[in-house]
């Protein structure tokens, strides 16, 4: 059994954390939470998806967070008309060596922001899911390994639904969690306008985490504890997405583990070397609402998917007392 003592330190986590947090927030005013899951995806090696409007800093934010981990970081534009090598690159022939060479596309990068991503076709959409769920591309016949760490950063917007083609369900289950922004509070709007007034704080702004410190990271949160009672209670959350009768499709055993995964970065980015019920609970709207399907009467009667996934987990017993227990005895 395992003792405290064997579980891993992770104060250094902690600290690296509130450290990225105030670096990003010199230039993102307000969303912490958003900061906060956005390193939860870097540390669970998963992928973001952020739903909302034009304007609310969804650019900003994915430039802020690659400038603050010193990593490269390419945008692709979704269009129409984008084809699957300009997203991950075509061997073309050099004249003048006489052989044919690989030109890398934007996808060989650390950080992707796929903006737009729902206005490409499904052909180039579908491009993106080797390099999502393998962290490699496939290039006439050649596979080319992605750097770590890798993250993309999926934007659409849900109001223009003209000319856009929905992600299939395969492909929104292979993003971690869906983000939505919103729109910021009176005083963070004014703030905002202050932050900006002279120049772009981006600008200026300095990495505060190396790659191999993130890459360490990474490996600690996986020794996180988690509790034998709280895998039971991911598992029977995600059970009752697929038995909720407002619900067509429920959560994946992928989903199982993305919250299982999730709850582990979470707990070490807030100083704990293990994941008490409230991380999953937190957790479960962002990892799970997207990769439900509801039934037609449920949208029809004005029931979102967030609201569906928080009744589930209402409805699921929560191990507090037992978990506490095991934990005081480790």
């Amino acid at each position: 059994m395992e003792t405290a003592e064997m579980r891993p330190d992770v104060t250094g986590v902690r600290g690296i954390a509130d450290r990225f947090t105030a670096n990003v927030g010199k230039v993102i005013v307000g969303k912490h939470d958003v900061v906060e899951l956005v390193l939860v995806a870097l540390l669970t090696e998963g992928h973001i998806l952020i739903e909302d409007v034009p304007g609310i800093g969804k650019t900003m934010l994915a430039r802020t967070v690659a400038r603050s981990l010193g990593l490269s970081f390419k945008r692709i534009q979704f269009t129409p008309d984008l084809l699957p090598s300009d997203v991950t690159g075509i061997h073309f022939y050099n004249q003048k060596t006489g052989e044919f060479e690989f030109r890398p596309g934007p996808v060989l990068a650390n950080i992707i922001l796929a903006d737009e991503i729902n206005r490409a076709t499904p052909r180039t959409q579908s491009c993106l899911l080797e390099s999502m769920q393998e962290r490699q591309i496939t290039v006439d016949l050649e596979t080319i390994l992605l750097p770590r760490p890798f993250l993309i950063m999926a934007t659409q917007n849900p109001i223009e639904l003209e000319g856009t083609f929905p992600l299939p369900e395969a492909q929104l289950d292979r993003f971690l969690m869906k983000l939505k922004m919103g729109y910021p509070f009176e005083d963070e709007e004014r703030a905002i306008l202050v932050r900006f007034q002279e120049e772009n704080p981006l600008e200026s702004l300095e990495a505060v985490i190396t790659r191999e410190e993130l890459l360490k990271m990474e490996k600690l949160c996986r020794k996180v504890y988690v509790d034998e009672l709280l895998r039971d209670y991911i598992v029977a959350i995600t059970r009752a997405t697929r038995q909720h009768s407002g619900i067509e499709l429920g959560a994946s055993p992928r989903a199982s583990l993305s919250l299982h995964l999730a709850a582990q970065s979470l707990a070490a980015i807030r100083g704990r070397n293990y994941v008490i019920p409230d991380d999953i609970k937190y957790l479960s709207v962002p990892v799970l609402a997207h990769r439900l399907v509801s039934r037609t009467e449920m949208r029809l009667r004005g029931r979102t998917v967030e609201d569906t996934v928080r009744e589930v987990v209402a409805g699921v017993p929560v191990p507090v007392e037992e978990s506490s227990s095991r934990n005081k005895k480790g």
